[in-house]
């Protein structure tokens, strides 16, 4: 499939199967082709040139309402007039269900989203989390083919956000449905993923499991869009590390050592500075400087108090296994 926008290929020739039953997200920085290949899905934009098949069939030219997918926003998109009960169960209205077992079935659905007895509330009575609650059961109560979410979690604090990733994964397994979800958020999309597909400039630069994606990421723009790494390429690869192409390494996979550590078969150990140490709570990120400039980024769990002293200029050794390195081939 590809859409243009005028001279703007902003979906560039993608071929992409989802399977049924998946939490499958699409992640990448703005402007990288994801919401447009939703929308696409959706029926809200017209495709360029290319086919859209739900379950074999073609529905490509059929309006949104005719494809058995709903979507989620990030604003929710409820009707503020109407109570909880009757937004949850406005597409049971729209298909004709009895007045009396939509409402049935939309406090069923209002219960398995954790909001029993909120049915009678307005929107405006309700929280960000809970509204977000109140649109997916809206969104599932019709049993889609497909559920589509657009950035859904965006507009919450952290905490909340946290919280309803679980409950978000919790229910799409409950329910059984396909879950097609857009984020620009690395961990959201790694957290609640059985697969994600990393855009990038209209295209798919990677499609894999969320440990393959982070594990063995296929490009420098894997690499660094998700989660840190640390880059070499391929002149520095050779200089420091000894191996050809471009390579990787993940901050969590470097430990410091004091210098003169004995060296270690199969166990790079590059000198330098700490340049500068940022407390995280649970971790601590140093960077470190070695005698080319470069800097490494460094990430160590906090699973002891540490006195708190300032480590910046201790002289250190960054060590870690060959193993662990990523190679990302030749660039350019």
């Amino acid at each position: 499939m590809t859409k243009s926008f005028g001279s703007v290929v902003a979906v560039d020739n993608l071929n992409l199967d989802i399977a049924e039953g998946e939490f499958f997200s699409m992640l990448g920085p703005s402007g990288s082709g994801k919401t447009t290949v939703l929308r696409l899905i959706a029926g809200f934009e017209t495709a360029t040139s290319g086919t859209i098949e739900l379950r074999g069939v073609d529905v490509t030219d059929r309006a949104p309402f005719d494809r058995d997918i709903n979507t989620v926003f990030q604003d929710y998109a409820l009707f503020p007039h109407m109570t909880v009960a009757e937004n949850v169960a406005y597409g049971l209205r729209v298909r004709g269900v009895p007045r009396a077992r939509r409402r049935e079935i939309a406090l069923a659905a209002l219960e398995s989203v954790a909001l029993a007895g909120f049915g009678d509330r307005k929107p405006s009575q309700l929280s960000g989390g809970q509204r977000q609650r109140v649109a997916l059961a809206r969104a599932t109560v019709v049993q889609p083919k497909a559920l589509l979410l657009d950035e859904p979690l965006g507009a919450l604090d952290l905490k909340l956000r946290e919280q309803m990733q679980v409950e978000l994964k919790e229910l799409q397994r409950s329910l059984g449905i396909t879950f097609i979800f857009v984020t620009h958020d690395q961990e959201e999309a790694l957290t609640l993923s059985d697969r994600i597909a990393v855009f990038n400039a209209g295209r798919i630069e990677q499609l894999g499991t969320p440990a393959e994606i982070y594990e063995s990421p296929a490009s420098p723009f894997v690499a660094s869009f998700v989660g840190t790494s640390n880059i070499f390429e391929e002149s520095a690869a050779h200089a420091l590390l000894g191996v050809s192409g471009t390579a990787s390494i993940r901050p969590e996979k470097i430990v410091l050592a004091a210098p003169g550590t004995a060296a270690t078969a199969g166990i790079v150990s590059l000198p330098g500075t700490i340049a500068e140490v940022i407390y995280l709570g649970t971790a601590t990120r140093l960077l470190v400087e070695l005698a080319d400039g470069r800097r490494l980024t460094v990430l160590e769990q906090n699973v002891t108090t540490r006195a708190d002293h300032d480590r910046r200029g201790d002289a250190v050794l960054a060590r870690f296994a060959t193993a662990d390195l990523v190679s990302l081939g030749s660039v350019g």
